[in-house]
């Protein structure tokens, strides 16, 4: 298997990046973060959003 060429999928996003890939504004995912409906993990002084939680979000499972 030629992992070389294979993409890797983010394990997590930042706050930002998460906004960007969900439409998502910044206070509706601290919102979501706040409902228990988006699980987020800090890590220093950085938030990151787990790729898994936030595809569940959006498919609707959140």
């Amino acid at each position: 298997m030629n992992t070389a060429n294979t993409p890797l999928e983010p394990l997590a996003y930042s706050i930002r990046e998460a906004c960007r890939i969900s439409s998502l504004g910044r206070t509706r995912l601290y919102q979501l973060i706040g409902e228990g409906r988006l699980d987020a993990r800090k890590i220093g002084k950085r938030t990151l959003i787990p790729a898994a939680s936030l595809r569940a979000l959006i498919e609707g499972q959140a």
